[in-house]
């Protein structure tokens, strides 16, 4: 099952869904594993692991972030070669004052934008659907 590579069908059916909880981007000291299960998303960089986790799981392990986030997917199965899905998405959410922080998945492209704009995101999505 291939993904949809016309933004305009994108856009419309991208129905956007808030996931529960809070998050947030940490990156692990040199030698330290978390059980996978807690792992929402992890990318290696020359300087260590940056790890997406559960505030609560970053929290049991004394680990250190900066910024509380909440999780926006966006229910489309997009194809990894559609073009402009992330810059219309962060375009919309950039013109309103909100950062966005964008993963893409093998299925879904998943936002990551501060918590306390979690609503306001989440409205501005829904708007750019033609919801």
């Amino acid at each position: 099952m291939s993904g949809e590579t016309d933004l305009k069908k994108l856009l419309q059916h991208m129905a956007p869904v808030h996931q529960p909880g809070d998050y947030v981007f940490c990156t692990l000291p040199a030698g330290a594993r978390l059980p996978d299960e807690y792992v929402i998303g992890s990318f290696r960089e020359a300087e260590g692991l940056t790890v997406i986790l559960e505030k609560t799981i970053a929290d049991t392990y004394e680990l250190t972030y900066q910024s509380l986030m909440a999780w926006i997917s966006l229910s489309v199965h997009s194809s990894l070669e559609a073009v402009g899905l992330t810059a219309a998405v962060a375009s919309a959410l950039a013109q309103n004052g909100i950062s966005c922080n964008v993963v893409a998945a093998y299925y879904h492209d998943h936002l990551f934008v501060p918590a306390k704009h979690a609503s306001r995101a989440l409205a501005i999505l829904q708007e750019l659907a033609g919801a």
